[in-house]
């Protein structure tokens, strides 16, 4: 059975081996020594490392994991990245047979202008880099409003069980925005409290899951009447077509 092992890293970053119990493969190894440190106790042979897309954070521990031992990298086509031997764009599959594991590839540029996800719909997991995060989403370092709009109604439609492996523990200050920007949403209210209990023992908060981001991510949420109202009300907002809701809710954020 496959299993993902999760690798706290920097001040608030997740790396995350999908593993089983002998072959690994690593997910966006911003720092090669803790995976380094997580494959030698886990007695993991490292197998293959997928990206999702260029910032240092997520691709800084490549070349000295690759001196360690050779294995595929993969990688966004539109993103440019060093040591690279698969590139990848939505449609394609990737397949690390030593795991027996597919996944699937949805371009979401946003984040930046090439970001890939990676789907193991066998298992119910989404890999997403910098996209969704729990409580909220990535800021446009490269993208537009619109594009990341896009891309994340496309995470959103993936089935409401879909295990949500984001990079970064950001929760507690996403869920305070969003309880900002739609305070009267009792699901958030309770997703606050219990997250901010897991953080209290230092549990990590991800992953989380596609329904209740649903539920109580208000960057999945723009086109809910209650958060345009929000915004109007903070004067924030003079057009409620929903790229311009999303777009406020973002600058928002930028600066809460």
């Amino acid at each position: 059975m496959l299993k993902v092992l999760t690798v706290p890293a920097f001040n608030d970053n997740y790396l995350w081996i999908i593993h089983d119990g002998t072959h690994a493969a690593v997910v966006d190894p911003g720092d090669a020594a803790p995976i380094i440190d997580a494959l030698h106790a886990h007695q993991l042979t490292l197998v293959a490392i997928l990206l999702t897309h260029h910032h240092k954070d997520h691709v800084g521990g490549v070349p000295a994991l690759l001196q360690h031992v050779r294995v595929p990298v993969y990688a966004p086509r539109n993103d440019s990245i060093a040591n690279v031997t698969t590139t990848l764009s939505e449609g394609d599959t990737v397949t690390v047979p030593e795991l027996k594991l597919t996944l699937t590839v949805l371009d979401v540029p946003g984040h930046t202008r090439g970001h890939i996800a990676y789907v193991a719909k066998e298992q119910g997991w989404l890999f997403c880099g910098d996209t969704l995060f729990a409580g909220g989403c990535g800021r446009l370092f490269e993208g537009t409003p619109e594009q990341m709009l896009h891309s994340l109604d496309k995470l959103a439609a993936l089935p409401d069980d879909t295990k949500v492996y984001c990079a970064h523990e950001y929760t507690i200050s996403n869920l305070r925005f969003a309880r900002a920007a739609e305070p009267d949403n009792q699901a958030l209210s309770e997703r606050l409290a219990a997250e901010q209990a897991k953080r209290e023992q230092n549990v990590p908060t991800v992953p989380s899951n596609i329904g209740l981001e649903k539920a109580t991510n208000p960057f999945l949420r723009a086109r809910e009447p209650a958060i345009a109202q929000t915004l109007r009300r903070e004067g924030r907002l003079t057009d409620d077509d929903t790229v311009a809701v999303f777009a406020a809710l973002r600058e928002w954020k930028n600066n809460f």
